[in-house]
């Protein structure tokens, strides 16, 4: 079976590092710990940013969880990848996970209390497919915080919460958090549904 990419596709590599370089700059006068101040993130926690770019999140991240949490850095794009792999091993994070995916993640259901799609989903495909892996890796009453300049906040709210998968609690000043809500989706687990026939259930409820 061959993977729907949920996303458009990656960017070109001078894209990609063009990008980098705004994002480092940005960084500089607008600190990610902003950001995350308002998503709620507490020591211990297991923190998945889907779309991670070059990570300019992780080392925040990494503080924030502490050493006891966990942090999974997924991205489409193999030198977004390569960037934060190349962090983690400059730095020493032996709490962060990196995953090359467009959609599944190869966590384990309700194993992440915290997930953030900052930016990302105004450049997905097939965003319903993204919004039900996060689902099903959310933990109960798992938080959703999103970001996206692309978007108005009727669009945001519309595209988030009307499939009845999350609700919306709060807007901050950057982001908005979104609550995991209890509605069964097509593939909730493995243990109802099976897994895949290559044995993979995380790709294979990205692809129904």
């Amino acid at each position: 079976m061959q993977e729907r990419d949920a996303l458009k596709g990656p960017m070109s590599s001078p894209g990609f590092k063009l990008m980098s370089i705004m994002f480092k700059v940005r960084d500089l006068f607008r600190p990610r710990s902003d950001v995350l101040n308002e998503a709620g993130i507490e020591p211990g926690s297991v923190v998945l940013d889907f779309g991670c770019g070059p990570g300019g999140y992780i080392a925040p991240l990494v503080e924030l969880v502490g050493p006891s949490g966990r942090v999974h850095a997924l991205d489409m794009h193999p030198l977004a990848v390569h960037e934060v792999k190349k962090m983690v091993d400059r730095k020493g994070y032996g709490t962060v996970e990196t995953i090359e995916s467009v959609c599944p993640t190869g966590l384990k259901d309700n194993s992440v209390d915290t997930v953030l799609l900052y930016d990302v989903f105004h450049d997905l495909d097939r965003p319903d497919e993204v919004l039900r892996e996060i689902h099903r890796v959310l933990r109960a009453n798992g938080k959703l915080s999103f970001s996206d300049h692309h978007m108005k906040e009727r669009q945001v709210l519309k595209r988030v919460a009307g499939a009845g998968m999350f609700k919306f609690v709060r807007k901050g000043k950057k982001t908005y958090t979104f609550v995991k809500t209890d509605r069964r989706v097509k593939v909730e687990s493995v243990a109802e549904q099976g897994a895949a026939p290559d044995g993979n259930s995380a790709a294979f409820h990205c692809l129904r």
